[in-house]
């Protein structure tokens, strides 16, 4: 467990996966995290960060009594947030002192919504979340699916959407051939359907880069780099694992289209990125995805939504993506259009400090 210690008369301590600022695991939780520890200050919140290491959300014995001391460590009526991804699967840890603290959990996408949670993990969740004095989800949707599944009071539960930094307009490619998916390879973010839908349209000279943590889910990993092997597709579809900022930017600047096939997504902020560059986008229309990517101020939606778990929707698309040249530039004009509206982090900060301005003092 690791402590970085703010100053102030008000201090939110907030308790983060050990992971935080690993690069070689890099997720969008993560990068949350870390830029509401940067922000929070700002606004006259001091933070008091508490990494706490183990394999979250069903961890071991160590990092259960860890957490548990870093919660006992606060003072009566402190106010905390923490990552659901910690606080959701350990009821019995942090329930018992949701009636002294001002504890808000933060959700980034449900945990019993993730592909092959372990069975019984949406209960602890539930749990944990009704005790809290407030929950932070990042989407719309998350926030609802929070009231309808752990039926926490609606008036407990608020959104805080992930923010975008303002980057430039992507060079791309040749304009329509070079795809890029970016995300950790697992079951949940759908790259074996990608690998089918490309493998149905291989006849078109596309190349695609897959780009993310290859160590979140090692055994499905394996699995979508013998389907790419099995298809012949090694020289056009490259897993190239996790990403510095500064080179996944040139990921982005060289994208024609980003492509995100997830069987579940709470907000999507691959989608941002790449919109915030101009590039126009191919997702599966599940959880947040459809209010994420919007729709530019004329109504136009800036990119391609398919049902997710369909490798034959997916090629659909992209065979419509390459065979027809004025939706391509119809997309590319609603994404550089859908630019100036995207929020940045401020947004994100002013959300999260309003929360915890509102709780704060009110123990679960």
């Amino acid at each position: 467990m690791s402590t970085r210690v703010g100053a102030g008369p008000r201090t939110v301590h907030v308790v983060v996966p050990g992971d935080v600022d690993d690069d070689t695991v890099p997720s969008g939780g993560n990068v949350y995290d870390r830029r509401v520890c940067q922000g929070l200050p700002v606004s006259g919140w001091p933070v008091t960060e508490v990494a706490v290491a183990g394999s979250w959300p069903r961890p071991g014995a160590a990092a259960r009594r860890s957490l548990a001391r870093a919660l006992a460590d606060v003072p009566d009526g402190g106010v905390v947030l923490v990552d659901g991804l910690v606080a959701c699967g350990v009821p019995e840890v942090v329930v018992p002192q949701a009636d002294r603290l001002a504890l808000a959990v933060l959700v980034h996408l449900p945990l019993g919504d993730e592909l092959g949670a372990a069975p019984g993990l949406a209960a602890l969740e539930g749990e944990t979340l009704r005790a809290a004095a407030a929950v932070v989800t990042t989407s719309p949707w998350a926030a609802r699916r929070v009231v309808a599944v752990h039926g926490v009071t609606a008036g407990r539960v608020h959104v805080a959407p992930p923010g975008v930094d303002p980057a430039p307009p992507a060079t791309g490619t040749d304009g329509v051939s070079h795809l890029l998916c970016v995300g950790a390879v697992t079951a949940t973010k759908g790259q074996d359907r990608l690998v089918e839908a490309l493998a149905a349209v291989a006849d078109l000279p596309w190349t695609c880069d897959l780009v993310g943590s290859l160590r979140r889910d090692p055994g499905y990993a394996a699995t979508v780099a013998r389907a790419v092997e099995r298809h012949g597709l090694g020289e056009r579809l490259r897993m190239v694992g996790p990403r510095t900022p500064a080179r996944l930017a040139g990921d982005y600047a060289a994208a024609d289209l980003v492509v995100l096939p997830s069987r579940r997504e709470s907000y999507g902020m691959v989608l941002t990125e790449a919109l915030a560059r101009g590039v126009p986008v191919l997702a599966t229309a599940v959880g947040g995805v459809p209010e994420t990517v919007g729709r530019d101020p004329e109504g136009r939606v800036p990119g391609l939504l398919v049902a997710p778990d369909d490798a034959e929707a997916l090629a659909s698309a992209v065979r419509r993506w390459w065979s027809e040249p004025d939706l391509r530039a119809g997309l590319r004009r609603a994404a550089r259009a859908r630019r100036p509206g995207l929020e940045g982090w401020e947004g994100t900060i002013r959300c999260l400090s309003s929360v915890l301005d509102r709780h704060r003092g009110a123990p679960g």
